[in-house]
């Protein structure tokens, strides 16, 4: 028997969903107004379909995994439980990274200066570190985040998602980009009037944080890609963020309005001088 509860591996998550605050509900007449396109069923575990037990000692499911006896789905639901358990644990180890981050990430201090600048704080208080549940849809999708940014609250890192420092360090760098954003233009984040606004952030925050660098992704993602393979992976995560807006009716959307602003908003390395990472 192991002496560890091992965890099964994780596909990569999106590295921001950027949560807001939801709009104050008021009566209107308009008929015009956005709708929100429906989401797929979430899907339950079933023992019986699955094969993952919940009642059942970690150790046992880890075994049924390894022997064949879980489907994917099931396999989906044991890491969800695996990550109730050890909430506490993925969070200490997050918050050590994120305090490492504040005092010695180049990128993370350099960012924290530039939103002092604008009068905004950034710190302990509120960029937390908490347990974000994944969702299996019935069409078969994973959904899943490594982190947020909320105007009202402050920056939210997915500590079960958070593999590394490194990990941590990217997605930080990507949430403090999306906070100097909206301090410098106050950004249309749900996109109630278009979603230019978000697909430009998004475009911004991947190409800045170093989670495009060429090391991340070859090695963690499989791309090895050696021509315009920056370009593809901004461009790639900018549409699933902007895909995951609430105003956003389908990929075909989402591919467009990032297209729209492309050319002006990767070119824009505010506040870096250029690319670093």
């Amino acid at each position: 028997m192991p002496s560890q509860p091992p965890d099964s591996p994780a596909p990569e998550a999106p590295t921001s969903t950027t949560p807001t605050e939801p709009p104050s509900s008021s009566p209107s007449t308009s008929t015009s107004a956005p709708t929100t396109p429906a989401f797929p069923r979430i899907v339950e575990n079933d023992p019986r379909r699955t094969g993952f037990d919940p009642r059942t000692a970690w150790w046992v499911n880890y075994f049924k995994i390894l022997a064949g006896g879980v489907t994917p789905e099931g396999a989906f639901h044991y890491r969800e439980q695996r990550y109730r358990e050890n909430e506490a644990r993925d969070c200490a180890r997050c918050d050590k990274f994120r305090d490492w981050a504040f005092a010695y990430s180049p990128t993370v201090r350099f960012l924290r200066e530039r939103v002092a600048d604008l009068n905004g704080t950034l710190d302990k208080d509120n960029v937390l570190c908490r347990r974000c549940p994944a969702r299996l849809t019935e069409d078969g999708q994973v959904h899943r985040a490594s982190g947020g940014f909320s105007p009202g609250h402050g920056i939210l890192i997915c500590a079960n998602e958070v593999r590394n420092r490194n990990h941590l360090e990217d997605t930080l760098a990507h949430e403090m980009v999306h906070a100097w954003d909206h301090l410098r233009w106050k950004v249309d984040w749900v996109g109630d009037k278009d979603l230019k606004h978000a697909a430009c952030t998004e475009i911004r925050a991947a190409m800045l944080s170093g989670e495009c660098r060429w090391t991340r992704e070859a090695w963690t993602r499989g791309n090895w890609t050696l021509t315009q393979q920056f370009q593809d992976c901004v461009r790639r995560r900018a549409v699933q963020s902007v895909l995951a807006r609430p105003r956003c009716k389908d990929d075909v959307q989402a591919v467009k309005v990032v297209n729209q602003v492309w050319d002006s908003c990767f070119t824009d390395t505010r506040p870096f001088d250029e690319v670093y990472r």
